[in-house]
């Protein structure tokens, strides 16, 4: 006969452990059910008979111990799920720092992000008023759908959001609902409801997605959401954006924003879209536009993670490696040229192409030294690499842009061309004026060691150049505003020398039979004397396809010298016979009196 006992300390007279109710309150008292050893024994069976009836109960006493209870696991996203009451919230909230990679805890990530995608909605049907707690502030509002002008609520993370008037300056953070916006739902409703979020998703996995891996070093911007929802109104592309404005303190070194929306569509678990948004960088502050509604956020990404970094200089230890075989090539063609043609000796143009060669084999060089060490040298010798390999590169620099005026000699200028010891006055300011800039530059003590991080303040890069925080200005100067004027010289005088190719009286006569092909390879092959690949490096700031674009034909650029100056100077006799002027441009030359 079984029997209910209200207390543990019957159930332990009697053998058995206290079964605790699967459900219920937290407070409601336990009860146990005990069983006689004679029921006991019809319970077990013959096998529990044949060992004995002490022995027996052993064995079921581990048997229950054996089966403790599943705890429920909030994380999985179903035990709240459609629950949103403060108490329900601030529970599924702790999922945010308890799914992280470290956390074997099981995690659901669809069912979280899930269930806050669903709150939005949840507040437009419920009409709840505010949500103010630690990680979420939201705010619902009845909207007219013929309103005057636009809608300006404030975004402060620290308070719920609030409509405001565009002459409130104390709220940075706020988003701009355009007219157009409601005045496209007038045929539908006269007023809608609007809900605003601002939810804190913490440093764990939720609303990260597949392309936020530890890898890729990029991360949500002060882990910060911004909801816009109208419940389950359709909205279909805005005609006019909206636009939702983040603060920020100044970015840091190598790190760039992007403004994104969540795509459920996209992957199993969804992740971040930049489609239909727009982002304008200011100092402090960034602007999206974008023409929908949902959750948007700020991604803080490095303009070069490590991964990027390593494979960047992969392809450019390859192409740097197979532009100085070349180039040493061209200087090999070139030696054997003067011994084997007197009149050569004469030729300015060939001596113009080796000395650009020439450096641009030493900067080739000084990047293999600079990037082929594991650690950064002691800083005096640190300094000496990076004011070498800063020398190198602005003598590729001066050359290049000496190519490009030696071409506007020859070809636009044509007449009164003539300078006495040219080439050795080429040579000064080709050799002499990098000189003096490194001394100028050096003397400042500029040079040291240079690192590229990411956004754990791990060192995906370190060269001797330049230092990263004091001489930024030195940086600038001497590199970028070097390279900006000799860039600027260059493509005037290649697209003069191209204009005229191309509306030479030779050049026009078979124009009727189609382009004119050989105008266009001698542009190309001008273009790499004049450094057309160097002028890649503008448009990094496109993305990352165009960071690899520059690196793998800038590293090229020696391989289209020896090929510009083989085709030059060992034509064929087809070519001989057919060549026009347009074809033989870069062989006018002024000749050198010494």
């Amino acid at each position: 006969m079984s029997h209910l006992h209200p207390s543990s300390q019957d159930c332990a007279w009697h053998g058995t452990d206290l079964l605790k109710p699967q459900h219920g309150p937290a407070w409601q008292p336990y009860c146990c059910i005990s069983f006689t050893e004679e029921e006991m024994e019809d319970q077990r069976g013959p096998q529990l008979l044949r060992g004995g009836s002490e022995l027996g109960m052993e064995n079921s006493r581990k048997e229950l111990r054996s089966k403790p209870e599943q705890p429920r696991n909030v994380c999985l996203g179903l035990i709240n799920e459609g629950q949103y009451d403060s108490f329900h919230l601030g529970n599924t909230a702790k999922c945010f720092s308890k799914c992280t990679q470290s956390n074997t805890e099981a995690c659901d990530l669809e069912n979280l992000q899930r269930y806050w995608l669903k709150f939005e909605d949840h507040l437009v049907e419920s009409q709840s008023g505010i949500v103010n707690m630690s990680f979420l502030k939201a705010a619902v509002q009845n909207v007219s759908t013929n309103i005057s002008e636009d809608l300006l609520f404030s975004l402060m993370p620290s308070q719920v959001p609030r409509q405001m008037t565009e002459d409130e300056h104390d709220h940075p953070d706020r988003v701009r609902l355009p007219r157009s916006l409601f005045e496209s739902l007038q045929g539908n409703r006269s007023e809608v409801w609007l809900a605003i979020t601002i939810l804190d998703i913490g440093p764990g996995n939720l609303f990260k997605g597949a392309q936020l891996s530890p890898e890729d070093s990029s991360y949500v911007l002060n882990n910060r959401l911004v909801g816009l929802s109208l419940g389950h109104i359709p909205v279909g592309p805005l005609v006019e954006p909206l636009e939702i404005t983040f603060s920020h303190q100044h970015l840091p070194p190598n790190m760039t924003l992007s403004c994104v929306f969540w795509d459920v569509t996209k992957g199993s678990t969804g992740h971040w879209s930049s489609t239909g948004c727009s982002t304008e960088l200011r100092a402090k502050r960034t602007i999206c536009r974008c023409n929908h509604l949902t959750f948007f956020a700020l991604l803080l990404r490095p303009i070069l993670d490590q991964a990027t970094v390593q494979a960047l200089v992969r392809i450019s230890r390859a192409g740097c490696g197979t532009s100085m075989i070349f180039l040493a090539s061209t200087v090999i063609l070139y030696a054997a040229l003067r011994f084997y043609r007197r009149r050569f000796k004469s030729e300015d143009a060939p001596k113009i192409h080796v000395a650009l060669s020439i450096s641009l084999f030493l900067l080739n060089l000084a990047f293999f030294i600079n990037v082929e060490r594991d650690r950064v040298p002691l800083d005096t010798v640190c300094w000496i690499q990076g004011a070498i390999f800063h020398y190198f590169l602005l003598c590729t620099f001066t050359w290049m842009g000496l190519e490009a005026f030696h071409l506007y000699l020859v070809v636009i200028k044509v007449f009164n061309t003539y300078f006495g010891h040219y080439f050795l006055k080429l040579s000064l300011v080709g050799w002499g004026l990098p000189a003096l800039i490194v001394i100028g530059t050096g003397s400042a003590n500029s040079y040291g060691r240079y690192a590229i991080y990411d956004k754990m303040n791990g060192t995906t890069l370190q060269l001797c150049w330049f230092h990263e925080k004091t001489a930024l200005s030195a940086l600038y100067i001497t590199v970028h505003g070097y390279f900006l004027v000799t860039f600027l010289f260059s493509a005037v005088v290649l697209g003069l020398v191209a204009w005229k190719i191309f509306t030479l009286p030779s050049a026009t006569v078979g124009r009727e039979q189609g382009l004119n092909w050989k105008g266009v390879l001698t542009v190309l092959g001008l273009s790499s004397l004049v450094g057309v690949t160097w002028w890649l490096a503008i448009l990094t700031p496109l993305g990352l396809s165009t960071i690899y674009v520059f690196a793998l034909f800038n590293s090229l650029q020696g391989v289209f010298i020896f090929c510009w100056f083989a085709t030059l100077y060992f034509p064929s006799r087809g070519a001989m016979s057919s060549s026009s002027g347009t074809a033989r441009v870069d062989q006018v030359h002024t000749t050198s009196h010494e």
